[in-house]
């Protein structure tokens, strides 16, 4: 199978819809988290730093506390309904930002605007299985990671274009606007509503707790959870540390930062494109087995490297990062029947966040007490990690790809 193949999910004209709402939205958040740096440094200068800690602490909170019962919702309700309110919510919250004057107000709406992305994200990545079914899950999944990263390596540098025309609190209006238009196109597609036959009646916080219970019991659905808890003890460090490794370490500049982190971010959009191309000739527990210990092993060197190999080796990390995430994403899809898909991946949103509640303190930690060996001791940690689960789960790796038959009738 082709690389460009992953193209051919779009050929399902509602999940294109989707997919374009979702790219739209996107480069809209790479815009927001530009101008949140700007504001922040606007209001508190050299604390800027702590300012920006606590938003992606709020961030991850509002993740952790709120997705698993998003999940149940997508269950029971109408998902155009949610996914439509969340854009147009979350619009208005971002188009409150340029107002700003305390950093207090800053907390408030950035944990509002998380709250709603809590909703948004595990029902959009619940209906994409519901749209093209979930042998077509994989490529579609591949499709949106890849544009997800490929707008992260881009989107900075075009806010940076933005914020000098129009300036920096510009920023969220713009935002806005993207979010609206996404809300727009969300609402042309037809009913999203899970088939009545496969609701479950029984009260939320059963379904809250059998999301969870879905995951720990499916053996490679749980090593691949907790393989994920690997991937963000080294992703952690990268998007913790690598600023101090190149400015701090090499001495290098902005510029030099800039081309580590894209870097990072295409060695993930190729690592989707790939697994898209491969589709289910390998089985996801061995991509995620193999991402795992490409992106632990990546960053044991990192501490005494200069700038290319520093560049290639986070090429590499972000393939194996892309490599965990992606596979367990299609692989909730493959193990899950259309009904209860809902509360399964916001359970999974809410757990794999919870790991980086975790990995960004750990990142900090050893960065602040072993400034020197940051990225040894860190990949050192992330391969026991690894070791353990591999050899506590190992029956949850499946050695050979296995088809993947739908439980019941997909919509076209």
């Amino acid at each position: 199978m082709r690389v460009l193949d992953v193209f051919g999910a779009l050929r399902n004209r509602r999940f294109a819809r989707l997919y374009a709402a979702q790219a739209i939205s996107q480069v809209g958040d790479a815009l927001t988290w530009v101008a949140l740096a700007l504001l922040a440094y606007e209001l508190a200068g050299a604390d800027a730093a702590v300012v920006l800690g606590a938003t992606l602490t709020l961030r991850v909170g509002a993740f952790v506390l709120l997705s698993p019962l998003a999940g149940v919702l997508a269950d029971r309700m109408e998902r155009k309904t949610i996914l439509i309110a969340a854009h147009f919510g979350r619009a208005a919250i971002i188009g409150l930002m340029p107002l700003v004057t305390e950093v207090w107000q800053v907390y408030a709406l950035v944990f509002a605007h998380n709250a709603l992305t809590a909703f948004f994200t595990p029902v959009n990545q619940a209906t994409v299985p519901l749209l093209v079914g979930r042998e077509e899950a994989g490529r579609a999944f591949a499709l949106s990671s890849a544009t997800t990263e490929v707008l992260g390596i881009v989107g900075p540098g075009l806010a940076g274009v933005v914020a000098v025309l129009v300036g920096g609190r510009s920023l969220f209006l713009v935002d806005a606007l993207t979010l609206i238009a996404a809300g727009l196109l969300v609402s042309t597609l037809p009913s999203l509503r899970v088939g009545a036959g496969g609701r479950v009646e029984a009260s939320r916080w059963r379904d809250v707790r059998d999301g969870t219970a879905r995951l720990w019991r499916d053996p490679p659905v749980r090593f691949a959870l907790l393989m994920e808890l690997v991937a963000a003890i080294a992703g952690a460090l990268i998007l913790v540390v690598t600023v101090l490794r190149v400015k701090g370490g090499l001495g290098l500049g902005d510029l030099e930062y800039g081309w580590v982190m894209a870097l990072y971010g295409l060695g993930a959009a190729a690592g989707s494109l790939a697994f898209g191309s491969l589709g289910a000739r390998v089985p996801r527990t061995l991509f995620v087995l193999l991402g795992a210990a490409l992106t632990s092993i990546a960053i044991l060197p990192a501490d005494g490297v200069t700038l290319v190999p520093l560049m290639a080796l986070w090429l590499v990390a972000g393939v194996g990062q892309n490599w965990v995430n992606l596979p367990t994403e299609t692989l909730l899809a493959e193990r899950t029947e259309e009904s209860a898909q809902g509360r399964v991946y916001g359970a999974h949103f809410a757990w794999s966040h919870l790991w980086w509640a975790f990995a960004y303190p750990l990142a900090s930690l050893l960065g602040t007490r072993a400034p020197q060996r940051t990225f040894l001791l860190g990949g050192l940690t992330a391969l026991v990690v690894l070791a353990i689960v591999t050899l506590a789960f190992r029956r949850g790796v499946e050695l050979k790809a296995r088809p993947t038959k739908p439980r019941h009738h997909q919509r076209p």
